[in-house]
């Protein structure tokens, strides 16, 4: 029997949602769509052919009693509707963050628990193809033992979103503590936690980690309002065990790439997100001159393996955007369904929210370093 599946929040991302779960009729159905604007919930529920639409969260609850709630809102509310759709009987899939702070987020993982509800979170880009490939690789040993990370996470100011928070001094994303950088960084920071060493515990939920981070203004534009508190460029350092870290956000570097370049002692492997390829830096053993033209051809050819991998996803429709978010759906499904564990482990969600936190100690959102 399918997961009956109810969406809160009817905003652009809740159509990626839509849209991945009816590709996997044979897991879940959406029973009904809600949002406060009543015509949000129309509009979506009409596109996408879903039988009900609310603006009364604790009706829609009531009435439709779904497995499943995913929660597409602003993350201000997410803690609230969390705790209310499990209060009601459903599991939870939230988008990210997974809210404001650590020990909301520690409330909320606990609340799961004590529920015997499963939590999630919109880590899509974890089960994307090039980050599967290269686990696999890290698996098979062709890494070696991790050394460094670079994780780079790049941002289009100029873009739909950008410009829609930048022309909006009341956008959601202003009254955030971490601001631009809260609505964005999980997506650098959960590359790179399964590299990191966790000794982490509840008292002490960054365990050994070092955590340096800076951030700035590069854009010239001034608004004469709480616009202009947001910095657009974030540089953080983590170091823990024998892996460290360095992660960059920039809303200002083009392309607007997505990639992580992991050091190991046997190799190092480049990943981009964005072109889907993933690729062992070359390395020649022959002499002089030789030795130098052989690489250029050795990541030639790798690229050219990895265009015909992605023409193969292509021809099987596993080349889509959202890829990884429906893989993570499946999976999330799949651990309701079986009674297993959730595809993100509550332990590692929690060690990010407290690494965000730090950040934003760090880097507060007035122009000033914390004390």
């Amino acid at each position: 029997m399918a997961l009956k599946v109810a969406i809160i929040g009817c905003g652009k991302i809740a159509d990626g949602h839509i849209e991945e779960i009816q590709k996997i009729p044979a897991l879940a159905r959406i029973v009904a769509v809600a949002d406060l604007e009543i015509l949000m919930a129309e509009q979506a529920a009409v596109r996408y052919g879903i039988p009900n639409h609310y603006d009364d969260i604790d009706r829609m609850l009531a009435v439709e009693k779904p497995d499943v709630v995913h929660i597409t809102t602003p993350p201000q509310s997410h803690l609230a509707l969390a705790m209310k759709a499990m209060d009601a009987g459903a599991h939870v899939y939230v988008e990210k963050p997974l809210t404001l702070n650590y020990p909301d987020s520690k409330r909320l993982v606990d609340h799961a628990v004590a529920a015997g509800k499963k939590l999630t979170i919109g880590y899509s880009y974890l089960f994307d193809p090039p980050a599967m490939k290269m686990r696999e690789m890290v698996t098979e040993g062709l890494l070696g033992e991790p050394i460094h990370i670079d994780s780079f996470y790049g941002y289009n100011l100029s873009g739909a979103f950008g410009a829609a928070l930048l022309g909006d001094g009341a956008h959601w994303v202003h009254r955030l503590p971490g601001k631009l950088f809260h609505n964005n960084i999980d997506h650098l920071l959960y590359k790179i936690t399964e590299f990191l060493v966790d000794d982490s515990t509840p008292e002490n939920p960054l365990g050994s980690l070092k955590i340096t981070a800076t951030g700035s203004v590069r854009r010239e534009g001034r608004f004469g309002d709480v616009r202009d508190e947001m910095l657009d460029e974030l540089r953080v350092m983590i170091s823990g065990g024998k892996t460290s870290v360095f992660g960059m956000f920039s809303s200002h570097i083009k392309p607007a790439g997505h990639y992580a370049r992991v050091y190991g002692t046997r190799n190092t492997l480049f990943v981009d997100y964005v072109m889907r390829t993933v690729t062992l830096d070359a390395q020649s053993k022959l002499p002089s001159a030789f030795g130098r033209l052989v690489p250029a051809f050795d990541q030639g050819l790798q690229y050219l393996r990895a265009g015909g991998e992605n023409l193969v996803r292509f021809a099987r429709n596993d080349f889509h955007y959202f890829s990884g978010l429906n893989r993570l759906f499946s999976m999330y499904y799949a651990s309701i369904i079986d009674d297993g564990p959730p595809p993100i482990s509550y332990r590692d969600i929690l060690r990010i929210s407290a690494i965000m936190d730090e950040i934003f100690r760090q880097v507060p959102q007035n122009g000033r370093l914390a004390s």
